[in-house]
């Protein structure tokens, strides 16, 4: 019989290291769910942080629930179906694990097949030979993947396109200057006509188009455009105008659209959760979601923040939804009184650039909205 765990990435054996290089996994700080279970079994579709959730406020803290488990160094080692326990050891909290794999190899006559789910259901009877050695099985269900950190394919396309980019850079890329025999619009398979296009050191180009502008929430300066993707097209000859060809589009290509080199994709796994070296305070001052200013789990949100600020991949802020101003009716005469802000969620930044990051929501508590409060703490 196959065995049906596949070995597991290093991705979270370099996590386990570099939270502690960065003195994130001291026990006497570990700040616990009030609300965590004693227990809790793994689904599918569950990822590592949001099981850490339960049991934490902090999910980066995790590690440190695990250095005592000898049972199972690894957290990526974890699957569907495996149960997870809470203890307290010594006055430390400890997680546990255990998984329904208790099967027990009996002779028999029939033919070893295993069925799709059979083998997670715990079938116990398997075809010995007459030394009492397992004989292969053929297997028709597919191999169970360890859980992940993150959801990371609701981020992979954000990590190459769109992208943020100053008036500057808009204004000094090659643009679209024409198409292949006088069509008005180009698309898939189409050849068109760059201007300015002297940076010819790869082939692959990605077209923009200028998008929203993204303002300071208090100044209301511009921090930067959205180049919004258009398509993907290979350089076929050099020159002014140089000549390109569509490979891919979701738009069709118009006169005037910019031209940029593909950026190479970012691995989607290389993230380490923490909080920020220093303090912070920003805004949510968009949604990549059609302009909806209701946000959920997994939505992606654009801060007010970035690289100038300190931001890099990684660093998790907390959400805060702003207080509302009631009337005193006991005081009717006075001002309207400012309630407080209230923690509403978490988020995670997977991608930064200058003054502005894209982030992924990781938690939510309570409704989020467009120009609530980020913050370190």
């Amino acid at each position: 019989m196959k065995n049906t765990r596949f070995t597991p990435s290093s991705f979270l054996i370099g996590l386990l290291l570099n939270l502690c290089v960065l003195n994130v996994c001291d026990a006497d700080e570990i700040a616990l769910n009030p609300a965590h279970p004693e227990k809790y079994t793994v689904v599918k579709g569950d990822t590592l942080w949001a099981i850490s959730g339960k049991f934490l406020q902090h999910p980066w803290q995790w590690p440190e629930l695990w250095k005592s488990n000898t049972q199972i160094k690894n957290p990526n080692l974890i699957y569907p179906n495996d149960t997870i326990y809470f203890t307290m050891v010594n006055g430390q909290p400890q997680l546990s694990l255990s998984r329904p794999i208790s099967t027990t190899n009996l002779q028999t006559d029939k033919p070893c097949v295993l069925k799709p789910n059979e083998y997670e259901k715990g079938r116990q009877s398997f075809l010995l030979d007459k030394n009492g050695k397992v004989l292969p099985c053929s297997r028709e269900s597919e191999l169970e993947h360890a859980i992940t950190l993150i959801p990371h394919d609701k981020i992979a396309t954000f990590l190459a396109s769109p992208k943020v980019v100053s008036e500057d850079e808009l204004n000094q890329s090659p643009y679209v200057v024409g198409f292949h025999e006088g069509h008005l619009l180009a698309g898939t398979g189409d050849k068109i006509y760059v201007e300015n296009l002297t940076n010819t050191t790869t082939n692959t180009y990605t077209i923009y188009r200028t998008g929203d502008a993204y303002h300071a929430v208090e100044t209301n300066e511009v921090l930067g455009f959205e180049a919004k993707y258009i398509a993907t097209a290979t350089l076929q000859h050099d020159g002014n105008p140089a000549t390109l060809v569509i490979t891919k589009s979701t738009h069709e290509i118009r006169i005037g659209d910019r031209i940029m080199p593909s950026p190479e994709m970012e691995n989607t796994l290389n993230f380490f959760p923490r909080p920020p070296e220093q303090a912070l305070y920003g805004h949510i001052i968009g949604v990549m979601a059609g302009g909806i200013d209701l946000i959920g789990l997994y939505s992606i949100v654009i801060i007010d923040k970035g690289n100038a600020d300190g931001l890099v991949a990684g660093h998790e802020l907390i959400v805060y939804q702003k207080g509302r101003k009631v009337v005193d009716i006991v005081n009717p005469n006075e001002n309207e009184v400012q309630l407080p802000d209230e923690k509403a969620g978490k988020i995670m930044v997977f991608r930064a650039f200058e003054h502005l990051s894209y982030a992924l929501v990781m938690h939510v508590s309570h409704d989020i909205h467009r120009l609530d409060d980020v913050r370190t703490q």
